[in-house]
């Protein structure tokens, strides 16, 4: 492990430099890695463990989108492409990628195929962490771990292609062969993450539900709203309000944070830009400060669990979820968004 210095708490940290592809090839040379669940999270991590040259199979149910998905990226049918229990079957390592509340649907007929020594993998603890309401306890004989990267499922595929890689925590929660943490860490590496953070399952429960409804995802959603219908009811046209909210963010702003952090970013912008951040960010910090209390609460208490398993499970969830995401798309905000998009010179060049 390499030691780093973040902000004056040292941390250990894993990357290739120490914990080689090479290594995480030796570890897993004699694994089969059976990765459940093509929705999310699982093309990516099984198309970067492929490309490494770690023996990879697919467990889909068959005949859906993600099924023929799987198939069009190269797994094949009654070779590295099977259902769910037939992949589990074979297995040694049991990559769980369902959807939270489909690994709560599938866990009763996954769970006879773990043979005492086999891994069960996630990249996510909450049917662990939760298994007062999802019922997912592992056996005592098989290894637990996760490894969760830090973005999108879409993101560990196309920074894996790009070079980049993307930063993931890992965690064991059961070690019974006395090999979890080489076998996590091998992984880890096989799918391509920039750097490895410890962490609990419980942890990484915790700050991924919290950072998905705050900052990440939901909270950024909210104030983009509030921002983009406060500046339309002074008269600001569809597209300046869009371009001041969305679009300056996305495009210049957010990239600079990137590179080299927001006091970076703020050094290269106007003064008057710098004053009135500066002036104006311990403002909405306090404000949104008990909505952020309201919201730990609500994870570690499990009420964000339930409402998750609850709704996932209902029998209309898919068609409840494309209205709600219709109502974001159809939004006069984002359908400037689109328009503004399309007027990006990358795009007018696809055009012609």
């Amino acid at each position: 492990m390499a030691q780093i210095d973040f902000g004056g708490v040292v941390e250990e940290v894993i990357t290739s430099d120490e914990f080689t592809l090479e290594k995480a090839r030796e570890v897993l040379s004699d694994e089969i890695v059976a990765v459940l669940g093509y929705g999310v999270q699982g093309p990516g991590q099984a198309l970067n463990m492929r490309d490494n040259g770690i023996n990879v199979i697919v467990g889909q149910r068959e005949g859906g989108k993600s099924w023929q998905r799987a198939i069009d990226d190269g797994f094949e049918p009654g070779k590295t492409l099977f259902a769910l229990e037939e992949a589990a079957r074979k297995a040694t390592i049991i990559q769980f990628l369902l959807s939270d509340a489909g690994q709560v649907d599938a866990w009763p007929k996954i769970k006879p195929y773990l043979e005492p020594g086999n891994a069960l993998y996630f990249s996510h603890g909450f049917g662990v962490v939760y298994r007062d309401q999802t019922g997912i306890i592992p056996p005592d004989d098989v290894d637990v771990f996760l490894v969760a990267p830090k973005g999108s499922g879409a993101t560990v595929r196309t920074n894996f292609l790009e070079g980049s890689g993307i930063n993931s925590s890992f965690a064991i929660f059961q070690d019974y062969s006395g090999r979890a943490k080489q076998r996590t860490i091998a992984i880890g590496i096989a799918i391509g993450s920039g750097y490895l953070f410890p962490t609990t399952f419980e942890n990484e429960v915790y700050s991924d539900l919290t950072g998905e409804r705050g900052v990440l995802m939901g909270c950024l959603a909210g104030v983009m709203e509030a921002q983009y219908t406060l500046l339309r009811k002074h008269g600001h046209s569809p597209s300046e309000a869009f371009n001041e909210t969305v679009e300056e963010l996305t495009q210049s702003l957010i990239r600079l944070v990137a590179q080299n952090g927001m006091d970076w970013m703020f050094a290269n912008c106007s003064t008057t830009a710098q004053r009135g951040a500066l002036d104006w960010a311990p403002k909405f910090r306090d404000a949104v400060k008990p909505v952020f209390d309201d919201l730990y609460e609500s994870v570690l208490s499990g009420a964000e669990t339930r409402r998750t398993i609850d709704a996932n499970s209902a029998p209309d969830y898919r068609e409840k979820l494309n209205k709600e995401l219709s109502q974001i798309g159809d939004s006069e905000m984002w359908l400037a968004g689109r328009a503004v998009r399309s007027l990006r010179p990358e795009n007018r060049t696809k055009k012609r």
